[in-house]
């Protein structure tokens, strides 16, 4: 059902010419998929209440509920068409009266962590891109048929809306920004093995993977059953988030709702505009699990709140990272290669930092094709923050194919599971392989501190792209380029 139901949406929005993209169907579907969501909760909370004999106050004034405009209903339970919207007289309420009145929840909002707020703060940042009425009436009749009230639902809807959001990582713009692999983000939360009552950050959140895959770690039946109190840890005070982007904010408060988190507490904020000397110990977390983007150049006035300046995204993040762990905590970072050995004073100052505050005892060092249009290779950095480094082990890491051989990574072959068994494993005891080895800091040169992948057991293995993979790489390329250029008719 929900599967075709999602189809449906886009088939839709496709026709619609407000909406070209992959990115803008799970922007407008987000949006209307969390009103369908705020309407079932606000319903069992008021079934809940009536049972205990209280009274329930609606977040939301009765004709802006989805049951009043979206989809009344009849006797039968059947959306009453000659009460709901459609055309122009739902544009018309949508952007005239419905939008406006979700933006001024912030003055209601006692805090950022509440559902007021984050009210205010989607409606605030997005807005409806759908021009047809008739269409964005199609689209509310495929919304309304979703039920994700029970857990088993939110579980399936969560995974299709992954499966959108990876989408939106081949659709040019920014797409890709907001993906990671998921099978990297489970080996990383695996490595870092978060507990109950430890809080996990994510300063660079877009989508809310990490986040998301934290909690599904943590929830797992594997981790033990969980008392009420855990839950409620769960849900209010262990997972925290800031996110720039408009649109990642909007997807990485949905992507948590769907996962089973209530009211996430992402920030819509720019991290990086924080100053470091302003974080204090109430602000530290236990763990950290981010993907910063980089590549980025920031302004002056913004590297003004870092020690190392530098203009490289990136770096400005890691720096952030290491000042906000608590002593003891534990991180992993994505972050590109070249980090390893830049010979630029940021770079340098950076790796020194790195190995000398905290214990780097694992890089992980990842194919090209990783992540998707990226065009970069990648390493993840596992690292303990108050404590020196004495000793990095490095994994290589090298998918093969059933038979054993290399095998390139892409959009039809993307990372597995099954690709990083190896490395989970030999993690636990840092052991060497043909794969990975270890290196004694005191070996690396303190002029330049490079730590630069170099395998002692011969290197990384060459895998021979297919030509049918070059000329799809060259054609990707080729649509990003052409969907920046304006042409313009006299």
């Amino acid at each position: 059902m929900f599967e075709q139901a999602f189809k449906n949406i886009d088939d839709v929005l496709w026709k619609d010419a407000g909406c070209t993209s992959e990115l803008d169907y799970t922007e407008q579907t987000s949006w209307l998929l969390f009103l369908k969501y705020l309407d079932g909760l606000e319903q069992d909370k008021a079934t809940e209440a009536a049972l205990n004999g209280r009274k329930y106050t609606f977040i939301l004034d009765e004709p802006y509920r989805w049951a009043a405009w979206a989809a009344p209903k009849g006797r039968e339970g059947q959306i009453d068409h000659h009460r709901a919207l459609t055309g122009d007289d739902l544009i018309a309420f949508v952007n005239g009266k419905l939008f406006p009145y979700l933006q001024s929840f912030k003055q209601k909002a006692t805090g950022p962590n509440t559902i007021e707020y984050k009210i205010a703060e989607i409606f605030g940042e997005i807005k409806n891109r759908i021009q047809s009425g008739y269409n964005l009436r199609e689209i509310i009749d495929h919304i309304d048929e979703l039920r994700f009230r029970s857990q088993n639902e939110k579980h399936e809807l969560s995974h299709l809306y992954e499966t959108k959001i990876k989408n939106m990582g081949n659709a040019g713009r920014n797409g890709g920004e907001y993906y990671t692999p998921r099978p990297l983000i489970r080996a990383m939360v695996q490595v870092v093995d978060p507990k109950i009552g430890e809080t996990i950050y994510d300063g660079a959140a877009g989508s809310a993977g990490f986040l998301c895959e934290a909690f599904d770690h943590l929830a797992s039946p594997t981790t033990g059953k969980l008392t009420t109190t855990d839950l409620q840890t769960l849900q209010e005070r262990t997972f925290y988030g800031k996110e720039k982007k408009s649109l990642a904010y909007v997807i990485g408060i949905m992507n948590m709702i769907l996962h089973g988190i209530e009211a996430p507490n992402i920030i819509h904020t720019n991290t990086l505009g924080e100053n470091l000397s302003d974080i204090q110990d109430k602000d530290r977390h236990d763990i950290v699990l981010a993907n910063p983007p980089f590549g980025g150049k920031e302004r002056a006035e913004v590297q003004q709140n870092f020690t190392i300046r530098t203009g490289e995204t990136a770096f400005l993040f890691l720096q952030h990272f290491i000042k906000i762990l608590k002593a003891g905590g534990r991180g992993a970072v994505v972050i590109k290669n070249t980090f390893l050995s830049n010979t630029d004073n940021a770079a340098v100052s950076l790796r020194k930092q790195l190995l000398t505050d905290c214990n780097l005892h694992t890089i992980l060092d990842c194919p090209g094709g990783t992540f998707l249009g990226a065009g970069v290779k990648t390493v993840v950095l596992f690292f303990e923050k108050g404590s020196p480094t004495k000793n990095v082990w490095y994994y290589q890491l090298t998918p093969l194919t059933n038979t054993g051989q290399g095998r390139n990574l892409g959009k039809t072959n993307p990372l597995n599971d099954a690709d990083l068994k190896e490395f989970l494993e030999l993690q636990k005891s840092k052991a060497d392989s043909e794969k990975s080895w270890t290196v004694d800091v005191a070996c690396i040169d303190q002029a330049t501190w490079d730590l630069s992948v170099k395998n002692p057991n011969g290197g990384e293995e060459v895998v021979h792209r297919s030509p049918a993979e070059i000329i799809e790489e060259i054609a990707r390329g080729a649509t990003v380029v052409f969907s920046k250029v304006r042409v313009v008719i006299f």
